[in-house]
């Protein structure tokens, strides 16, 4: 559960040494945010502004970031989503999924940069599959295995 349900923006040159909960800091100087993790662990989560990164919206009365932030390398492993200040907490992940992300993250760097991208299996083809829903299964049971 997330202890923070909001987020006040600061747009500031300089992120603070010491980050206040509930406080989203912007930075446009340096294309970054930064604010404490909204689950309350107390964790410094750093989010960068660039065109295979984070986008930032601001309305003229909030802030907005995407895509979610997924704290994976953390202890506490929380995801969220800031839509116009409001903190909405995101559905877990597993470290295949997370591994998944990471492979589409790398690939998406290597075109936008224009490097080759190192030997990895297809994008596609590491993206978990769905499970089958239950009448799915059921049916596949009952119909189709001898």
């Amino acid at each position: 559960m997330m202890r923070h349900k909001r987020l006040e923006h600061r747009f500031v040159e300089h992120v603070p040494e010491r980050l206040e909960p509930g406080i989203l800091y912007v930075s446009m100087e340096y294309a970054t945010s930064a604010h404490s993790c909204c689950c309350g662990c107390g964790e410094e989560v750093v989010v960068p502004f660039t065109p295979t990164d984070w986008k930032m919206t601001f309305d003229g009365e909030t802030v907005s970031l995407s895509p979610s932030i997924g704290n994976w390398t953390l202890e506490c492993r929380s995801h969220y989503v800031i839509d116009h200040g409001k903190v909405i907490e995101a559905g877990p992940w597993d470290d295949e999924q997370i591994e998944a992300e990471r492979r589409r993250d790398r690939a998406a760097k290597a075109r936008f940069y224009g490097q080759a991208p190192r030997h990895e299996p297809s994008v596609q083809a590491a993206t978990p599959k769905p499970r089958p829903g239950f009448w799915r299964r059921l049916y596949d049971r009952v119909f189709t295995k001898p």
